[in-house]
């Protein structure tokens, strides 16, 4: 088996393989280095859709497909609304970014084979990648593998799942107000689940339906499609529509040592890397902004990359967490005193981990209750552990 050599090699061109690649190309120190992508799909399917908010314009503004500023959370029976002011949120469907990746990747240093990644090993100086047609080396390797040691019963960490199927779905007669997108809407849920409808409308007659789940527990196939039919019908309240496509995917939302798993040759990314965050499932923007840093140290060359967010999230994400696993029912209350108490500005900024602690109090103080107070409490006897 022949063997082939770079500086860089990315394993997985999903968000996190991709941005980290794009990031490498539009910086100059790279230009020398040969940089090699693996993924055992060629990536031409729209496979999942993106979204995310940050303010004003932005670094995808020229492939996202849809933007909204205004949003609304039904909870409870109450319909909360939202301006989202400063904050646009964006959808940007895979399919565009792969075909933008591969367009701004066409460079004579970096190379992108269609293989799938077997073993990942490191020796003193380097890390080898075998696939079935050759063994590659590298001076680091960025792997988005999840570690076969993770499951959602892991026994030693909190796990659920942010799991979902969606259709784009086309109705016969103008049904949604594409000016406004739905973050959550309990009104048709599975039983005491935290469960909830997502809706993307991208005209007046078309939009992504997505129901979706934070619970530890996956579902069948046939559940998902239960409740997609029955918000359709009950809620849109459309008997006639088409489903163009369809999307579904399960986001491990944990508090499991990813970082752990970093060696010196042999880099984790994405949410083999832990980059999803824990209390949201949020991941797209964790991909740019984590990827600058991966960037910040490869040119530093540093001995030991280690990745990690501020103590103090990891705290509250472990909190969400010990509610969301413990007392799933409890969701959907925690969701409305999140929404119905506090700015978007305040819940973006938590989210994206730059709030004040001023802010983070006033977030905590309005999601106290019993089952806050017990996950707080049971955090506290675990000796604070994140």
């Amino acid at each position: 088996m022949s063997t082939f050599n770079y500086h860089y090699i990315i394993i997985g061109a999903g968000a996190a393989g991709l941005n980290l690649a794009l990031a490498m190309n539009e910086d100059a120190f790279f230009k020398d280095k040969k940089i090699l992508i693996l993924d055992k799909d060629k990536k031409t399917e729209n496979d999942r859709t993106w979204s995310f908010w940050e303010k004003g314009n932005g670094k995808w503004d020229h492939i996202v497909s849809k933007t909204w500023k205004k949003s609304i959370v039904t909870a409870k029976g109450e319909d909360i609304n939202f301006d989202l002011k400063k904050y646009t949120y964006k959808m940007l469907r895979s399919a565009d970014f792969y075909q933008f990746a591969k367009t701004e990747l066409d460079s004579s240093n970096i190379e992108w084979k269609t293989e799938d990644v077997q073993k990942v090993v490191q020796n003193q100086d380097k890390a080898i990648v075998t696939t079935p047609e050759s063994d590659y080396t590298a001076d680091f390797v960025f792997d988005s593998r999840i570690p076969s040691l993770y499951a959602l019963d892991h026994p030693d960490s909190l796990n659920i799942a942010q799991h979902f199927k969606g259709w784009i779905i086309e109705t016969e007669e103008e049904v949604f107000d594409d000016t406004q997108f739905t973050m959550m809407d309990y009104s048709i849920k599975d039983g005491e689940t935290t469960s909830f409808t997502y809706v993307l409308p991208l005209s007046p007659t078309k939009a992504l339906v997505e129901f979706t789940y934070f619970s530890p527990d996956l579902v069948s196939e046939a559940t998902y499609d239960h409740y997609l039919k029955r918000y359709i019908s009950e809620k849109l309240e459309q008997e006639n529509y088409k489903i163009l496509e369809t999307e579904k995917g399960v986001i491990p939302m944990t508090n499991f040592p990813f970082e752990d798993f970093n060696q010196k040759h042999i880099i984790k990314i994405g949410t083999a890397g832990g980059w999803v965050k824990a209390s949201s499932g949020y991941s797209f923007k964790n991909c740019e902004k984590k990827s600058k840093k991966i960037i910040k140290f490869l040119k530093s060359n540093p001995d030991y990359y280690r990745n990690s967010s501020p103590t103090k999230f990891k705290h509250y994400d472990k909190i969400f967490l010990e509610v969301l696993s413990k007392e799933n029912h409890f969701g959907e209350e925690l969701f409305y005193r999140m929404y119905k108490n506090n700015s978007i500005r305040t819940i973006f900024r938590f989210l994206d981990e730059k709030s004040l602690f001023s802010e983070d109090l006033k977030i905590i103080l309005n999601l106290s209750s019993k089952p806050f107070i017990k996950a707080f409490l049971r955090h506290v006897k675990s000796g604070l552990k994140t």
